[in-house]
């Protein structure tokens, strides 16, 4: 499945004025990338992907429309996907957007 178009634009406009701002097709979908760090991932299957500080994960998977993030069965430790009626509201999605990139920012650059 293709990702959201429109979500990337409005991702894209949020972080790419970022020092380091990349992107990369994977997993499906669009990853927004910081020094060579993921900080968000759009996803084909809809919303995003939000690395956010393994510490904080918890808190923030009980946020609306947030749950860790699984692949293949696994739960990745450091990253939340957050569902798509959690992006539609501009403040929702820049709030996620800027939990990812703000830890993002924290790792050594690649």
């Amino acid at each position: 499945m293709a990702y959201d178009e429109d979500l990337a634009d409005r991702v894209r406009e949020l972080v790419g004025r970022e020092t380091g701002f990349d992107e990369k097709r994977m997993f499906g979908g669009l990853a927004m990338m910081v020094r060579g760090n993921m900080a968000v991932v759009v996803r084909g299957a809809g919303g995003l992907m939000v690395r956010v500080d393994p510490a904080e994960s918890e808190r923030l998977e009980a946020e609306p429309g947030a749950q860790a993030t699984v692949m293949r069965g696994r739960p990745m430790r450091g990253w939340i996907t957050v569902d798509p009626a959690a992006c539609v509201d501009d403040a929702d999605l820049a709030r996620w957007v800027d939990r990812g990139v703000g830890y993002a920012g924290t790792l050594p650059a690649k």
